[in-house]
């Protein structure tokens, strides 16, 4: 990670620096971008790696859905994570909930390695086998779709 990318501490920081420096250095703006939602996923006291690695993936799915001047915010999903908790969520939206448009959006970001069903793939002893073979068909089948 670029050294003043790592120095940043809040996710504002982080999102600013990536608007001033989109136009001149778009792959350090993606970088920042990837920082800040680190930050905030880290802000909310995952308990480990799968944990962490999912509520990122929460905030990414917000980054690529929010538009200029619009910030998208997935109100089904916090919903879900605070009924039931993170793990059984995504377990919950990989076994049932079809979303091609927020993979798509993840991999037009740079970003698909922080969907859901990537998260599943990297713990598999944390999700159910269900939750497993469904996230890697479904990255199967999008992977084909986003070539």
């Amino acid at each position: 990670m670029d050294e003043t990318i790592a120095k940043f501490k809040t996710a504002e920081s982080c999102e600013q620096f990536a608007l001033n420096v989109e136009s001149h250095s778009p792959e350090r703006a993606k970088e920042a971008r990837r920082r800040a939602i680190e930050l905030r996923a880290e802000a909310h006291g995952a308990v480990n790696a799968a944990e962490r690695e999912a509520l990122q993936a929460v905030y990414a799915y917000e980054r690529v859905r929010s538009g200029k001047g619009k910030k998208f915010h997935a109100s089904r999903t916090w919903q879900m994570i605070k009924r039931h908790g993170i793990i059984p969520a995504v377990e919950r939206v990989v076994t049932r909930h079809f979303d091609s448009v927020g993979y798509t959006s993840l991999v037009e970001m740079g970003m698909q390695d922080m969907a859901f069903e990537a998260v599943v793939l990297r713990h598999p002893d944390t999700f159910s086998a269900d939750a497993v073979s469904r996230s890697r068909e479904r990255l199967r089948e999008l992977s084909g779709k986003s070539e």
